[in-house]
């Protein structure tokens, strides 16, 4: 049986057609790369490290996945450095969010364990179970749980889209991206930052609500003011 012929796809046969073909190339690669930029604009002045991050009264520590019920590495690096920011008197209170969207899949209340027994009382810690992607969690800070202004902790691939994001849906922000090994998953996850960008550009311009919103929630105000009892 005779395979039919994949026909090559033919260059312009003129100077005019060729350069209009480049035109065209090079307008889809700064297309592509303009969310991108968006964000190194957004954040330029807004990352700091744990040495040198303002003192704020709240963190936001995003969910990166579970190994076996526990913070997965990449996960368990952006809680140690909330729990070093709260040994220091940086921030009093930490926002975990992350995905609980099964019964057997439960992000907040592992990264709860962890900072717990890594120094971090259980009153200062708060649960966001609808955290589902990084919009989500930042409207979902503003308007569930009233924060207004908190350092974000993530990777460095990540932490860019999420003060943009975050500073966007009205929560004043400065970013920590936590040092990780560059393994197969920091690849993944730098590449898929390309993509995520132009997403988060696109809620940016919509401003989608989250999946879930649901009444306020005084955890955030309710742990601030056990704090400063």
């Amino acid at each position: 049986m005779r395979l039919p012929r994949v026909r090559r796809p033919r260059l312009p046969r003129t100077r005019a057609g060729r350069r209009r073909l480049v035109q065209a190339v090079m307008a889809g690669c700064v297309l592509a790369l303009l969310p991108s930029t968006w964000m190194y604009v957004v954040t330029g002045d807004r990352l700091r490290t744990t040495a040198d991050v303002p003192r704020t009264e709240v963190a936001v520590v995003f969910g990166a996945g579970l190994w076996d019920g526990e913070p997965s590495p990449y996960l368990a690096h952006r809680l140690d450095a909330a729990a070093k920011l709260y040994r220091e008197n940086r921030i009093e209170v930490v926002l975990v969010t992350g995905d609980n969207s099964r019964e057997d899949y439960d992000e907040p209340d592992a990264m709860r364990a962890y900072l717990t027994r890594h120094g971090v009382p259980d009153t200062r810690i708060v649960s966001d179970y609808a955290g589902f992607d990084t919009w989500d969690s930042c409207v979902r800070a503003r308007k569930i749980f009233g924060v207004h202004k908190a350092v974000l902790i993530s990777q460095g691939f990540h932490i860019r889209r999420a003060v943009a994001l975050c500073q966007a849906a009205g929560v004043t922000s400065y970013g920590i991206g936590v040092d990780a090994k560059h393994d197969a998953t920091w690849y993944y996850g730098g590449t898929r930052e390309l993509l995520a960008a132009g997403k988060a550009a696109l809620d940016v311009v919509v401003r989608p609500d989250p999946r879930f919103l649901g009444p306020k929630e005084p955890g955030v105000s309710d742990a601030l003011a056990s704090a400063h009892r």
